[in-house]
């Protein structure tokens, strides 16, 4: 499989990792103080090959992706569940403990996420739906990630990632009767 993007990465054992499952180049960011040379790098692949940014399901790597979307509008994101990122000894997560085939559906999921929104899911609808507050909700946010590709976001992230991503009301409503049944069959 071929990546005509750059995807954006964490460090080598990353790049390794990428390179075992896809063909396909990468800038390495090489921790989360992503400096202005990286960034350009970034910018540079943007206009001619187009970029995924593809961090760490963690507090490190969300912050690495906030920040080189804000300096670079129009990349595409790639997201992991912790799950498929999880090492052997179940004590770090990463991109470079994903097997080749995760690294794959997560490239082919890939999406742009837009700063305009369509039709408003709003703070109420999250919480009807349980997603955010009470018992149940980071289960009901992991499986509604999974299923929208979007990866997992803690409550204060959930309805910006929405919007980011412009998931339609149905999108969402379809989604939420995916959760359902993933909690009947519990």
């Amino acid at each position: 499989m071929k990546i005509k993007e750059i995807i954006v990465v964490e460090g080598k054992d990353d790049t390794t990792a990428i390179k075992r499952a896809v063909n396909a180049d990468t800038i390495e960011t090489n921790g989360s103080a992503v400096n202005g040379t990286t960034i350009e790098k970034v910018r540079r692949a943007q206009e001619t090959r187009g970029v995924i940014i593809f961090t760490d399901p963690d507090f490190p790597g969300e912050k690495i992706r906030k920040t080189i979307a804000e300096a670079v509008p129009g990349c595409k994101h790639a997201f992991l569940t912790k799950e498929a990122a999880m090492g052997k000894a179940g004590e770090s997560l990463g991109v470079e403990h994903a097997s080749p085939e995760a690294i794959q559906e997560a490239l082919k999921d890939a999406q742009v996420m837009s700063e305009t929104y369509t039709e408003e899911i709003t703070q109420e609808d999250l919480l009807t739906a349980g997603l955010v507050g009470g018992e149940g909700a980071k289960e009901r946010r992991i499986i509604l990630g999974e299923f929208l590709k979007i990866g997992y976001t803690n409550g204060k992230q959930l309805h910006k990632r929405l919007m980011m991503f412009q998931i339609s009301k149905q999108e969402f409503s379809e989604a939420l009767r995916v959760v359902r049944q993933e909690e009947l069959h519990e």
